[in-house]
């Protein structure tokens, strides 16, 4: 099925728009989702907003919003306060900044869409636009729905790619994991060798994500298609993987597990040609 446009606008660089269409990049029917059910009768929950001070269900016209700015205290803001510095949708992606595609840490990407010229006429000016970005990643912004909105944007394929950003106060400091303050920051040149041996027997084929199934959402749609079909269910067997005690030995093993898979395969004998008769002259 054709995918749909779910946004119409502009794509703004200094002085040229190109008027174009957004189509999300990811597809929501690729996950399996659950609801929540009364186990009893299998009825569906409901979520009622419940208030322990009064002891009641409050209905949303009594519902505000608070900013908690110290324990167990809160301001109020309405919709009129909000509104004050909520941006007017302008349907404009406004490209301020261009840099090396690998500039973009993909720590900091949020949603992917795809980009298409809106109509007929834009169409030259989207491929010139997007050839002149190859190896350069645009970045600026997007008012949309009451929200700005940091945005990338990329050539790919026939296309352009947007990615709306996570903002830099949004990505927690690696220094916040204190589990990380025990990691030696130097390590035996022996054990660096082994290890890039070791990484190095997983290279020599392009990657291709595509060539990844989602194994888990495959056997819960089996198993959900099992008990709809009502067949028993056998769950497989799963072993603990063993903890590593010596983290040479680990290394060493698995390099001599990669070279004996290689010499197993390099044996399997290759078909004889069959011969044929030579025939004789007449």
């Amino acid at each position: 099925m054709a995918a749909r446009a779910t946004w119409k606008g502009y794509l703004k660089i200094s002085l040229v728009n190109i008027p174009v269409k957004v189509f999300p990049a990811i597809e929501p029917s690729g996950t399996i989702s659950f609801n929540q059910l009364h186990g009893e009768c299998q009825t569906r929950i409901q979520q009622k907003r419940w208030c322990p001070q009064c002891n009641r269900e409050v209905p949303n016209s009594e519902i505000v919003k608070g900013y908690e700015f110290e324990k167990g205290r809160y301001v109020v803001m309405s919709e009129e306060d909000i509104d004050k510095v909520r941006p007017e949708s302008t349907r404009v992606i406004d490209l301020v900044q261009f840099a090396d595609e690998s500039s973009i840490d993909p720590m900091y990407v949020d949603r992917t869409y795809y980009l298409a010229p809106d109509d007929g006429v834009a169409s030259d000016a989207f491929a010139v636009i997007r050839e002149g970005m190859k190896g350069k990643v645009g970045v600026g912004k997007l008012a949309l729905y009451g929200r700005e909105y940091l945005v990338a944007v990329r050539p790919h394929g026939r296309g352009i790619v947007m990615h709306t950003l996570h903002h830099a106060a949004e990505i927690r400091g690696i220094d916040a994991v204190e589990e990380l303050s025990s990691v030696p920051s130097k390590v035996k040149p022996e054990e660096i060798k082994l290890a890039r041996q070791v990484i190095s027997t997983f290279e020599g084929r392009p990657l291709n994500l595509a060539d990844y199934k989602d194994e888990y959402r495959e056997g819960l749609q089996r198993i959900i298609d099992q008990k709809i079909a009502g067949e028993e269910i056998v769950a497989p067997r799963v072993e603990a993987p063993p903890k590593v005690v010596n983290l040479m030995d680990a290394l060493k093993k698995s390099l001599d597990a990669v070279s004996s898979a290689k010499k197993k395969s390099a044996k399997v004998p290759l078909a004889k040609p069959v011969a044929t008769a030579k025939r004789k002259r007449a």
